[in-house]
């Protein structure tokens, strides 16, 4: 079919008697270069296995299947599994997965293996749920694309200080190198969204290796940014989430690291918020403390 024709893809969604969902942010993607060139960020290789989040109508899954050994394409939307089976028949490179990927990319992962590349469209009310279970999960990508609402990708790049900068952006900057590739005003999809996109790419970086200390770095964001209008005297020190050794060690780095104690959330770089997880797994693996010397970044 043509992708880059609203009619067209009007018709094939009246044909299957399909109403477009907001909740699932169904826009589609028109601009034929735009969708050549996320497909070319991903860098996906004849040995790739893909996973792609959100294929719509298959604009991207066309894409992805010249490149990739093998695609598996999660789409939440009942009706669109059936226009996607009826566009790509007989395709044993493509697997359709039906249901909430949030739901079914663990079971998918343990049964088929982990993905070399992710692509996807992303709705704004799970994209930063999705983009959590990559972490959480340790999905082991080379390399995401995703497209975001752009106030979602400004909010993964933002920097210490900004308003903006959030827990999120902790999180995403602690595991990835963040990259805001491209920028795609409404116009360049249908139906025509409200606000403009982005489109983001994600590395994953090596600044806080597998062990306790993730566990333990997921637990402070979540305590840090719990209040924003409270300092992180009340939100760490005084929340009676740390054991007396924990609170010790927690003073002696913020002593070393010359913090004020007055500091927020939104205060600290993700750097800090790493050490000071590693700094506390250290007490409980037996290893002492560290301020992280020696981790890239």
């Amino acid at each position: 079919m043509n992708y880059d024709s609203p009619a067209e893809i009007r018709a094939v969604l009246e044909k299957h008697g399909l109403a477009l969902k907001k909740r699932f942010g169904q826009n589609f993607l028109v601009n034929r270069h735009a969708r050549e060139r996320i497909a070319g960020l991903l860098e996906a290789g004849r040995d790739d296995l893909v996973w792609e989040i959100g294929p719509g109508l298959g604009a991207m899954t066309g894409l992805l299947l010249e490149r990739a050994r093998r695609v598996l394409a999660f789409e939440i939307d009942r009706g669109l599994v059936r226009a996607l089976r009826e566009l790509f028949p007989d395709r044993p490179s493509l697997e359709i997965i039906e249901g909430d990927a949030l739901d079914t990319m663990g079971p998918a992962g343990e049964k088929r293996g982990a993905p070399n590349r992710i692509l996807g469209n992303l709705p704004y009310s799970s994209a930063s749920r999705i983009i959590a279970f990559f972490i959480e999960r340790e999905i082991g990508a080379q390399k995401i694309v995703v497209t975001v609402q752009k106030d979602l990708a400004l909010r993964m790049r933002a920097s210490p200080g900004e308003k903006i900068y959030s827990s999120f952006s902790v999180l995403t900057q602690s595991f990835f190198d963040v990259r805001l590739e491209f920028d795609l005003k409404g116009g360049n999809f249908f139906p025509r969204p409200e606000v403009d996109s982005s489109v983001v790419s994600l590395v994953p970086a090596s600044r806080l290796p597998p062990g306790p200390g993730r566990a333990v770095f997921f637990r402070l964001i979540r305590l840090a940014f719990g209040s924003r209008r409270k300092t992180l005297n009340n939100n760490l020190f005084k929340s009676g989430a740390f054991s007396p050794e924990e609170l010790t060690a927690m003073r002696a780095f913020w002593e070393r690291r010359e913090l004020s104690p007055n500091a927020r959330a939104e205060d600290l770089a993700p750097e800090v918020y790493r050490d000071l997880a590693l700094t506390l797994a250290g007490i409980h693996s037996g290893e002492g403390t560290t301020d992280g010397h020696g981790l890239d970044g």
